[in-house]
């Protein structure tokens, strides 16, 4: 019998998830029951992904309600999906506890929701059920959240979220600076959807003193200077529910695990793994230098290209360039992420910086090339660069292009760094030291489910 009935509710995108289906399937291994909430649109999308053969989804059960939006509109657009959601979603919600409930067995007991999504505490509180909040990104991206009003006071931020001037900001030791063109929920894409988000994140903060506990998709040691201005946050991470890869996570693409037989023909520490999220978009030009580029480096590379990663490219062009460097080249449409990065063949892990694709590298062990597109993949990137030290930028010309020599060169560069080396594996290990029992993670994960055990 399960010890208690989670609800579980990410922001519809995929990065957000990802981290909250893995910590699905550790509850689970608890004795959890869950019920996993999708929006309609990513429901039929996950459900079109799993593995037929088997999708061991055993103890989570996934249900989907509506996001507001008709189907052929624009779910990358940030604020036209918040602006959705928040009419429509609070209804649904309300109506499914109260329908799962009804059933009389296992009613909802707790629901752990995104920070991002902290309007559903107002609701769970209204039918009785106790609330966890999860943090999907880096523990320093919420604390700026969270400092909002004092940014605002102190004339950095004017009342709509954006900077009144140009500096940097550090607000801890340990913790990354930035600088003020680069505050999260202003780098959204369509700058006329800022509002829309800006509101969602201050609303967001009023809800959070609903919330029991506040579990975080990090770990201390990584994060030491924002947990000295936050120290009740509980930091959870790196979970690692399923050794194996076995268990799905949610994903909104079918995975090609064709290409770990690719890497199983690869030396090893020669490849370069190159995969910018579910977001990033390039133009042909840049698209055709990092092609180059790869090639220019003469080692193996396997590149993640979604199918809407580009528009206007041929498909003549593309054959041509794959056959060309087919000995050396891999491209596939999504691949099995965590399998790939913790494959020996794989050197190094060019990267958007999403903070999900962060931890899996850290935690494998692998040095970056940074190329953020938007929100706060840009301080994960200083993370990388400024405070961990475990990666490099990629930077573009004054037209904007990361050139092909600069991709040759900036790889090179990486995969000869004796201090870079150094510190990969010092991170390797404090990850894998969080796993371990007694590890600080570990513990805290311990924590969170006596909490959701108890009465």
């Amino acid at each position: 019998m399960a010890s208690a009935h989670v609800m579980i509710l990410p922001f519809p995108y995929q990065g957000h998830v990802t981290p909250l289906m893995e910590l699905s399937h550790s509850l689970v291994e608890h004795g959890f029951k869950i019920t996993f909430i999708n929006t309609e649109f990513n429901h039929a999308r996950v459900l079109q992904a799993l593995p037929k053969e088997e999708n061991n989804l055993k103890g989570i059960d996934l249900v989907s309600i509506p996001d507001g939006l008709c189907p052929s509109e624009d779910r990358n657009d940030l604020g036209l999906l918040a602006e959705g959601f928040t009419k429509v979603m609070p209804g649904h919600l309300e109506e499914l506890i109260r329908e799962i409930n009804k059933k009389g067995e296992d009613k909802i007991k707790w629901l752990i929701a995104d920070q991002n999504m902290a309007w559903s505490f107002a609701i769970a509180k209204k039918m009785g059920v106790r609330i966890a909040c999860f943090w999907p990104a880096s523990t320093a991206c919420l604390a700026i959240i969270r400092l909002i009003p004092k940014l605002i006071e102190d004339g950095i931020l004017d009342e709509k979220g954006w900077p009144r001037r140009d500096e940097m900001l550090q607000f801890a030791p340990k913790m990354p600076s930035f600088p003020t063109s680069q505050i999260p929920w202003n780098q959204i894409g369509d700058p006329r959807g800022q509002p829309t988000i800006f509101k969602l994140i201050t609303d967001n903060n009023k809800y959070m003193e609903l919330a029991e506990v506040t579990v975080c998709n990090s770990f201390y040691e990584i994060e030491s200077g924002a947990y000295t201005l936050f120290p009740n946050l509980l930091p959870i991470k790196p979970l690692l529910p399923d050794s194996k890869f076995n268990k799905p996570l949610g994903l909104f693409w079918p995975e090609d695990s064709t290409c770990l037989d690719w890497l199983d023909q690869q030396s090893p520490k020669s490849v370069v793994y190159i995969a910018f999220g579910s977001f990033t978009k390039f133009s042909e030009v840049q698209f055709k230098e990092l092609a180059h580029g790869l090639v220019l480096t003469g080692r193996p590379f396997l590149w993640v290209v979604r199918p809407d990663f580009i528009t206007g490219l041929s498909k003549e062009w593309v054959d041509e360039f794959l056959e060309a460097n087919k000995e050396k080249c891999r491209i596939v449409s999504w691949a099995p992420q965590q399998q790939v990065l913790a494959h020996e063949s794989v050197a190094c892990f060019m990267s958007h910086c999403g903070w999900n694709s962060t931890l899996e590298g850290l935690r494998n062990g692998l040095p970056f090339l940074c190329w953020p597109y938007f929100t706060d993949q840009f301080l994960n990137q200083s993370y990388i660069c400024n405070v961990w030290r475990n990666g490099l930028k990629m930077e573009a010309d004054e037209s904007g292009i990361v050139s092909r020599e600069r991709v040759r060169d900036r790889v090179e560069e990486l995969l000869t760094h004796e201090e870079i080396a150094k510190k990969v594996q010092e991170l390797k290990e404090l990850a894998a030291g969080n796993l371990s029992i007694g590890g600080t993670s570990y513990q805290n994960f311990k924590r969170f489910v006596n909490l959701m055990m108890g009465e």
